[in-house]
C-alpha cells in the first residue's frame, strides 16, 4: 500500500496542493459539465401559442419542441370550437426547459344543462339580461297581439314553448313573445270626415286609437279646422285598438300661443 510521505513541510504542501487540485476538479467537473449536460443548463424554449388549436394540432406543437401537457380544466363556452384550447399556462412567449408541462384548459364538447330563468312578465330588456346571466342567448324576437306591451308573454326553444325552470343546454338561443300592446281587440273605425278636428280627437282617444293630422289649408266646402279626409276610411272597416287613424284638416295649423310673461 502506497504511503505519502510528510516528513517535511514541503511534502505537506504537495499533499495539500494534490487535495486542492482533485477537489477544482471535482468541482468543475460536477458544475460545468455534469449539470449543464442533465439539466440543459443555459438552454430554453419558448411555449408556442396553443389557444384555438386542436388537440391534435396542439400535441404536434409541443412534440415538436420536447415539450409535455396536462389538462387542468374543461369548460364549455358556447360558440368555441369543441375539443379545442381555451387557455393554457406557462403562456406563450415564455422561455422554459425542455420537457415543461404545459397546463391546458379545454372547451368541452358536450354542454352542461342549465335551468331557464323566469323571465315570464318582464320586459324584453330586463328579460334579455337575466338570460345572459344564465348563459343562454336571446334569439330573434317574436311579436303577438296583446295589450302587455314589451312584455314577455311565452319563451320558445326550438320551436316549441318551454316553461321557466326547464333544464336547456348552456349557451343555447331562445325566443321571446313578446305582446305588441295593441292586443287583438278590434274596434270599427269611426267615421271622422265633416268633424271638428278637436272633437274627432276626442272620440279617437276614447276608443283608445292613435290619430295622425295633417293640415292642408282651405279645402272648398269645408270650414277651417274640419276633417276633410281619413285613412282609413270608415265604411265598416275594423282596425286594432292602439292603431293609428291619419287626417287631413282643412285651413293651416294653428299658430302656437306664446304667453306674455310681463
Amino acid at each position: 500500500m502506497a504511503k505519502f510521505s510528510t516528513s517535511s513541510k514541503t511534502d505537506i504542501f504537495v499533499h495539500i496542493g494534490i487535495i486542492i487540485a482533485l477537489f477544482l476538479v471535482f468541482f468543475f467537473s460536477f458544475f460545468f459539465i455534469y449539470l449543464p449536460w442533465s439539466t440543459n443548463h443555459g438552454q430554453s424554449i419558448t411555449v408556442p401559442d396553443l389557444k384555438g388549436m386542436t388537440l391534435e394540432e396542439m400535441e404536434k406543437a409541443l412534440d415538436d419542441r420536447d415539450l409535455d401537457y396536462e389538462v387542468s380544466d374543461c369548460t364549455f363556452v358556447a360558440g368555441a370550437k369543441p375539443l379545442s384550447i381555451l387557455t393554457q399556462y406557462p403562456k406563450s412567449g415564455s422561455s422554459v426547459k425542455e420537457g415543461r408541462k404545459i397546463y391546458l384548459t379545454i372547451v368541452t364538447a358536450t354542454a352542461p344543462m342549465v335551468k331557464l330563468p323566469d323571465v315570464i312578465g318582464r320586459s324584453e330588456s330586463s328579460a334579455k339580461n337575466q338570460l345572459l346571466s344564465a348563459q343562454l342567448v336571446a334569439g330573434t324576437t317574436e311579436m303577438i297581439p296583446a295589450l302587455e306591451e314589451n312584455t314577455v308573454l311565452k319563451i320558445k326553444f326550438n320551436g316549441q314553448e318551454v316553461k321557466p325552470g326547464t333544464l336547456i343546454p348552456k349557451g343555447s338561443t331562445v325566443v321571446f313573445v313578446v305582446g305588441d300592446g295593441l292586443g287583438d281587440q278590434m274596434v270599427e273605425v269611426p267615421n271622422l270626415v265633416g268633424m271638428a278636428a278637436d272633437e274627432a280627437e276626442i272620440l279617437i282617444s276614447g276608443q283608445n286609437l292613435v290619430l295622425s293630422k295633417r293640415y292642408v289649408g282651405p279645402v272648398e266646402g269645408f270650414a277651417d279646422g274640419t276633417v276633410v279626409k281619413q285613412r282609413p276610411a270608415a265604411e265598416g272597416n275594423k282596425i286594432h285598438i292602439g292603431d293609428v287613424i291619419d287626417i287631413e284638416i282643412a285651413g293651416d295649423a294653428p299658430s302656437e300661443t306664446v304667453i306674455d310673461q310681463k
